[in-house]
């Protein structure tokens, strides 16, 4: 990373590459799961680079909306490539392949976690009687999985 980003700054750029459109500070903050505060700090840092710009809403004119700019899809693109170069000097081919395998399901996570980052009424609740359990194998991966497989 360049002298003054930080890992969690590139976060911001990776989710926002993945998104494809403006998301308010708020909806980055809950993504990253900081502070509106620690969320409005980064992208000062963000702006102040160029690497985005932070326009009013078009719907609604109290709210701001993130957008990555020109520099900041190149600044994600020579991140990425560099990451490439140092992995490829020791990632082999069945590490790929695993990779690609586990791709898929590591895809299913991700959108349950996001679908889900907001607690429910139930988290408040000790003990879910019914509920399958982390390793259980019962749940979306393993239904997935088997959707796929079937």
């Amino acid at each position: 990373m360049p002298e003054g980003l930080h890992p969690s700054h590139f976060a911001i750029i990776e989710h926002l590459t993945r998104v494809k459109e403006g998301k308010t500070p708020l909806h980055l903050a809950r993504a990253m799961q900081v502070t509106k505060a620690t969320m409005s700090h980064s992208l000062k840092v963000l702006e102040k680079r160029g690497l985005i710009e932070i326009l009013p809403c078009t719907i609604d004119a109290r709210s701001k909306l993130v957008y990555l700019t020109v520099s900041g899809w190149a600044f994600h693109a020579e991140a990425i490539a560099a990451s490439v170069r140092t992995f490829r000097h020791f990632l082999r081919d069945e590490h790929r392949e695993i990779m690609g395998q586990a791709l898929p399901d590591l895809m299913v996570i991700r959108k349950l976690l996001e679908d889900n980052r907001e607690p429910s009424p139930e988290d408040d609740d000790v003990a879910h009687p019914g509920a399958p359990s982390a390793t259980s194998g019962i749940g979306p991966v393993s239904q997935v999985r088997s959707q796929r497989q079937g």
